[in-house]
């Protein structure tokens, strides 16, 4: 496992060279993705040279020890330290998702249970904006489709982090979050008190740091321009500012109408089509390459149930990980850390087990 750093710590020593270099920041996509992979980089480093230092430390006191018995007490808390920053650094060497530093735009849809599955979607929601806050990142609601009711038919938020650490990245905490979210509860609608279930449907997508990154020929689009419209139906633009833009080579078609301004609109429905191009080829690499998409806990089946929110029971369960609490309240308050964590850690066990099959 050491043999396996030294390349590492040469590109480490590269990128420090490569960063001092002025030029490099006056091109921000070249200097973000430089910074990022430092931050990978030197995570490792820093492991391994703990690892290192221990391990001196391991030898020395043993030499002690056949001279001092005081210093034979000291060895098993060494071993256990040893033995934790070895692991520490097994874990930091799995392959990364090179995503996982990105932003993402995230889009929570209505799904079965009609007027309270749009009230749910309204809930995750603030779950996903509250949860942003907790971790300094910054939201920004790009499109909504609002229900009678207060709640949304669909809405897309884009979330922004402030790190150039993948480890960090909102890609890295949110991927998993794509799935079906199943709620049982009392809807606000019921007059008889009985528990109903529903469900809201959340993609995500990794964003495009710069538009270069995924070419869009204006041959491929179709834009259409349309009159925005609100819950039920009405009109509250009167100029034709909502924009429907259709990538014909994929059949991908991205709508927007949060904006009054048509370029806004279009400028928002570009981003999100980016989005959805860029996760589109990530799908086609993961396809081809099945031990990578067997480890992963997020799934390109965007049916799949994920997690179930019991209201009543102050439950909430996530079916892939195992993970169950009865703190659902402060999780639907943004305390959703400790959920999105085992999705992290199963992912990283499976990718460990992998490794060990090679």
């Amino acid at each position: 496992m050491l043999d396996s750093v030294q390349p590492l710590l040469a590109e480490h020593a590269s990128l420090q060279e490569q960063l001092s270099d002025a030029s490099v920041h006056q091109n921000p996509a070249l200097a973000k993705k430089l910074n990022r992979r430092y931050a990978v980089v030197s995570a490792i480093v820093s492991a391994y040279n703990q690892v290192i230092s221990l391990t001196e430390d391991l030898v020395a006191t043993k030499d002690l020890a056949k001279e001092d018995e005081a210093f034979a007490a000291e060895l098993p808390a060494i071993e256990a330290k040893v033995t934790e920053a070895n692991e520490k650094l097994r874990r930091l060497l799995i392959p990364r998702d090179p995503d996982d530093g990105r932003d993402v735009i995230m889009e929570i849809k209505a799904g079965e249970g009609g007027a309270e599955s749009a009230l749910f979607a309204a809930d995750l929601l603030r779950m996903y904006i509250q949860y942003s806050n907790s971790k300094g990142w910054k939201t920004e609601i790009l499109d909504k489709n609002e229900s009678d009711l207060g709640g949304y038919k669909d809405v897309q938020i884009a979330i922004k982090g402030s790190s150039n650490d993948p480890a960090e990245g909102v890609w890295a905490h949110l991927k998993y979050e794509g799935g079906v979210h199943r709620v049982q509860r009392v809807p606000v609608t019921e007059t008889q008190g009985r528990i109903h279930t529903s469900a809201a449907g959340v993609l995500v997508f990794p964003e495009v740091d710069e538009p270069e990154e995924v070419e869009i020929s204006q041959n491929e689009i179709r834009i259409d321009v349309f009159r925005s419209s609100g819950p039920g139906g009405q009109s509250v633009n009167t100029t034709d500012s909502a924009v429907r833009i259709t990538h014909i080579p994929t059949g991908i078609v991205v709508s927007m109408q949060n904006e009054k301004s048509q370029l806004q609109n279009r400028e928002a429905a570009m981003r999100v089509l980016r989005a959805r191009l860029l996760a589109a080829q990530q799908e086609a690499i993961d396809a081809e390459q099945s031990a990578a998409r067997k480890s992963q806990v997020r799934t390109v089946d965007r049916s799949e149930r994920i997690r179930t929110y019991n209201f009543p029971e102050n439950r909430i369960a996530d079916h892939r990980t195992g993970y169950k609490s009865y703190n659902l309240d402060q999780v639907m308050d943004g305390a959703l850390e400790p959920v999105v964590q085992s999705a992290i850690q199963t992912d990283e066990e499976a990718r460990l087990a992998a490794l060990g099959e090679k």
